[in-house]
């Protein structure tokens, strides 16, 4: 917990009650194309058509909405989809929204925190302490900090995609399953499998990470918490160094075996979304599809649901999608 605040169920279903009308509730997509590469049901949240194109909008609102009257303006770091969540709901409630971007960052993810109200500061990741920008932005401005997963209300907030999971899922008959996740510091994660364990007992969360940065794969694998050198890479919005602080306990409680995808698959993985459910994925929104398609020997279910977690992304990289997914297109 964060002060007296327990990340727990009640937490979730406070935030929901704070999003209802706020946020989109996005559908539960299926393909029988899909499910014929996966060998099984594949069903898909499409959480890339939240509102600023990624799941982070619940997180940002749920922990805006949750802070005192008196708050003047608040800060984030993010390299671009906890930022634009941070800069709308912010502008939405009239406060003024600083964002830590580092320079590598998207440029579709810098120029739309910008045009959403965000005041988009950028850094070098490799020579600047992020950290100490952003607490001397926030002691400056007397801004309040909103971190992009190891915050309780950030997690409720993700956790209510899993409140709709459950009960689109029951609408399906659909009681068992795999629920995959796209997996950077387990704010979506946690708050998922929290959710499920109250809802859904019987479906079992499975983090999905890009190799190279699976941190939370190997944390639970060897039971203790295992950090990797942060770095950018093509998965830009899941590329963090380890689970959090409040994440960690959460995601070993309630979590199977991490999985692990390779660019090539996350990049297969958006062109079939193009195909067959007309979506545009970013690489790391992705990557559970991807696991769900190219991993069947790892998946037990006969149902495995996956979170199509976000899709800002740069039009070069789409292009280099539907070149690589050119030959599934076929299936």
């Amino acid at each position: 917990m964060v002060g007296d605040v327990p990340v727990n169920i009640d937490l979730i279903r406070a935030a929901e009650a704070r999003l209802a009308g706020h946020a989109r509730r996005t559908p539960l997509l299926s393909s029988p194309f899909l499910d014929r590469i996966a060998g099984r049901r594949v069903l898909v949240k499409a959480e890339c058509l939240q509102h600023t194109g990624s799941f982070k909008f619940r997180g940002a609102w749920s922990a805006i909405t949750a802070l005192p009257a008196d708050v003047r303006g608040v800060l984030a770091y993010s390299s671009g989809n906890h930022a634009q969540g941070v800069a709308y709901a912010a502008s939405l409630r009239g406060l003024a929204a600083v964002i830590l971007m580092p320079r590598d960052a998207p440029a579709i993810k810098i120029a739309n925190t910008r045009a959403l109200g965000g005041e988009a500061v950028l850094y070098d990741r490799a020579t600047e302490d992020r950290d100490a920008l952003g607490a001397g932005l926030a002691q400056e401005r007397g801004l309040e900090l909103i971190p992009p997963y190891d915050h309780p209300q950030v997690i409720a907030g993700q956790g209510t995609a899993g409140l709709e999971i459950a009960e689109q899922a029951r609408a399906l008959g659909v009681s068992k399953a795999e629920m995959l996740v796209c997996c950077g510091g387990g704010g979506l994660s946690s708050g998922i499998a929290l959710a499920l364990e109250a809802e859904a007992p019987e479906m079992r969360v499975r983090t999905v990470e890009p190799e190279g940065f699976d941190d939370v794969a190997q944390s639970l694998a060897s039971g203790t918490v295992v950090t990797n050198p942060l770095r950018s890479g093509l998965c830009d919005a899941i590329v963090t160094p380890a689970p959090g602080r409040l994440t960690w306990p959460i995601l070993q409680r309630l979590c199977g075996p991490g999985l692990v995808v390779s660019d090539a698959q996350a990049l297969r993985a958006m062109a079939l979304a193009q195909e067959r459910l007309k979506l545009v994925l970013e690489p790391g929104g992705a990557v559970a599809l991807a696991a769900a398609l190219f991993l069947p020997g790892q998946i037990e279910a006969d149902t495995v649901i996956v979170t199509a977690s976000g899709g800002n992304v740069d039009r070069d990289v789409v292009l280099r999608a539907l070149a690589m997914g050119e030959s599934d297109a076929e299936c």
